[in-house]
Formats: C-alpha cells, structure tokens, sequence
C-alpha cells in the first residue's frame, strides 16, 4: 500500500496511538475508590451478653480458653475499623479479593470452595479454615500448622502472601494510609489517624474475636440446662439428642459412643491442641504442626462449612463421621483417643479403634452437629460487608 508524503510524515505517530488505543481497551480501569457504609451511631460489639456457659468461671470451660491479649482489649471502635478492613478489596494487590473472600460470613467465615484463590488465580496450599469463635484457643496459635504465635500475627499474614493477596507490610499500610475513610477509623479506634502494621494487626485481630457463635440451637438446650439434663433434652429432636449422647460418650466394651468431646472440648466444641487423626499413614501428606498433627476450629457451624479437614478432602458431614468410624489410617504419631488400647497395652503395632456405629447412629450424630448452627451469627450485619456493591464516582 503507497501513502502520500504527508501521510507517510506522520505513519509512526499513527501507529503510536492505535497501539495506545488498543491498549487501554484492554487494560481494565482502575476501580474507582469504595466507601464503607458504616451506621451512627456505630454497633456494639463489646457490651454483648453473652450466655452463661460462655462466662462461667470454671476453669475448664469455655472462658478458660479465651486468648484475648492484655495489649489488644478489644473496643467497639477497634473491632469496626477491622471489619472495614476485613472487607476491603484494596488490601489485595490487584484490588480483587479481602479477606472475607476466602472467610464468608454465610459459611461461618469459612470456605466452600476445597481451596481458596488468590489474587491471581492461583489456589490456596490448603483449605480455608473457619474464623467461627476463633477467640476461644486457649495455646492462642493459628493457622493448621500453628505457624503464627497469636492471631495479631496471623491476620497480616494472608496479605503478605504471595498466592492469597500479594502485598508488601508497607504497601498495605500504604493503601490504607491512601484511602480517606480510614483516617476517623483509626483516630476513634487508636486516637491518632497514623497507621501501622501494629494498627492493623489489633484492628483485624479484635474483628476476628468479635466473631463470637452463641446463638444456636445448641445453646438454647444448654441455657435451659446442663448437658443431659432432661431440660436440655428437651430442647433437642430425639434424633438430636441421641447424636448428643454419642457425642459425648466415650466408646468401650458394652458401651456405644463415639468419643468426640474426648477432643472437642467445652460448649464450643474446640481443640485443646494440634491431633493427629489418621488422615494419612506415616511420612505421607501434609505434616501440620509435625508429624501430621492439625489444630482444627471450633465445631460451632461446621455444617454449614464444607468441605472439611485442612486439604478439604471431605465433602460432608457424614464423610467425616464414617472416617473416625472405620477409616482411620495407623500412624506411629495417631492420637491416643483413636487407638485400640488393647494393643498398645501388649505394645504390638498400633491399631486405629473402629467405632462400629450403625447408620442411624451416623445420622444422629450429624443430626446433632446440625444444632451448632447459629443463623443469626451467619447474618448478623455487624459482621457484614460494609462496602456499597456499588462503586461510588
């Protein structure tokens, strides 16, 4: 094709700008800056009554496990600026994914999705697990493998990696420094606008604590009376309550059970520390906190977070029981609970215990589960996004 002089003069300065033309149409805009819709006056998080098998002083109960630090109390401010945070898309490299993407209110602040997706696309190493109660730890260390020392460490962590949401320590303060509505945030939560990673980690560390489950059906049963009580019962289906016998039983010879309490502790049915439960056999898998121990959270609303375990090889509740049940792999490391006694006593090799429940034995024992779910904990706006989904101009 011929161009006359005058075209050929500025061909180059032509092409320049249909490079340019047809770059920016596909190059995505930047997102335009989204504000919180927060309510004034603010909500309450510290004044919440909560029931009395949450206080009671007793020193094996729930209260005993709390890991709220000294240095960290929480405030109603505190914990709103964490939600804010908690929320906020901008805390992830390309402006896509917060937190609460990978931890959503509907599934306990859990995943349902067997590994989460990072900013890029790119999955998870392993499952999401559940924020449900999280304040209630008593070793106070977190993630499976309980690589982080307390939860203040553990909230900077995901933004930091370079899979989940990609950021630098200073380029999350610096997103949070540019963003204008977090300037009052922090004057109310911390008394001056200056933000740091310390800021941040106790904003998100008091939101997390926040998430206290204590409405469920389960604990309507246990305000009205004690585990087992013909009071509690009464509260429960005779499925439910059947489910809540095997719970708590602990297997042997003439006695049906399944032991699960032996292991989830106190009235939020917690670990007390990392377990292996004979997910895989010897040196295979994920080694946890070594020797394929995980720390697990709280039952409360794990119906509604599947799938399970932390590579989330389990697809539902009934997947889970009948593992304990008969599928147990032998490992030198296995935890005390699941093995047949008789064997380690003769010092011949270990040998996981099979439960022996019967069908309805397993859809009781679900049934039961199902009582750990917290509707309102699922859809209390004070855990909500507080994001418009609409971009404002």
């Amino acid at each position: 094709m011929r161009y006359s002089r005058r075209v050929r003069k500025f061909l180059p300065l032509l092409v320049l700008l249909g490079l340019s033309v047809l770059v920016a149409a596909q190059t995505p805009a930047p997102a335009r800056l989204q504000v919180p819709q927060l309510p004034a006056p603010g909500y309450r998080y510290t004044d919440e009554r909560l029931p009395q098998h949450f206080t009671d002083p007793d020193p094996l109960g729930i209260g005993a496990t709390d890991n709220t630090p000294f240095e960290n109390p929480p405030t109603d401010a505190g914990v709103t600026l964490g939600r804010v945070l908690f929320h906020d898309t901008r805390l992830s490299a390309n402006g896509t994914i917060s937190c609460a993407s990978c931890h959503q209110q509907a599934h306990g602040f859990g995943d349902p999705r067997r590994l989460s997706e990072g900013f890029n696309g790119r999955a998870t190493r392993r499952h999401a697990m559940s924020l449900t109660n999280a304040r209630y730890y008593e070793r106070g260390r977190f993630f499976w493998d309980e690589r982080a020392e307390s939860l203040e460490s553990q909230v900077l962590a995901p933004l930091t990696d370079p899979i989940e949401m990609g950021l630098s320590p200073g380029d999350a303060v610096a997103r949070v420094s540019e963003a204008p509505y977090y300037a009052p945030l922090l004057t109310d939560a911390f008394g001056t606008p200056e933000v740091t990673e310390l800021r941040l980690a106790r904003a998100l560390a008091q939101f997390v604590r926040a998430l206290v489950s204590h409405r469920a059906q389960y604990d309507e049963a246990r305000a009205a009376g004690p585990p087992g009580s013909a009071a509690f019962d009464a509260r429960l289906s005779p499925l439910e309550a059947a489910g809540h016998r095997l719970f708590l039983t602990t297997p042997t010879p003439g006695q049906r059970g399944a032991g699960c309490a032996r292991c989830h502790a106190t009235d939020v049915q917690v670990l007390r520390s990392p377990r292996n439960i004979g997910l895989d056999g010897e040196n295979q898998g994920d080694p946890g906190t070594g020797e394929g121990r995980f720390k697990a959270p709280s039952l409360r609303n794990v119906a509604v977070r599947k799938p399970y375990m932390h590579d989330g090889r389990f697809d539902s509740l009934r997947e889970v029981v009948e593992h304990y049940d008969r599928r147990v792999t032998a490992s030198p490391f296995l935890d005390m609970t699941l093995i047949d006694r008789r064997t380690a006593v003769t010092g011949g090799p270990i040998v996981p215990v099979p439960l022996e429940l019967t069908d309805p034995e397993i859809d009781a024992l679900v049934a039961f589960l199902h009582t750990l779910t917290d509707e309102k904990f699922l859809t209390d706006p004070r855990f909500s996004n507080p994001f418009n989904p609409a971009p404002i101009p």
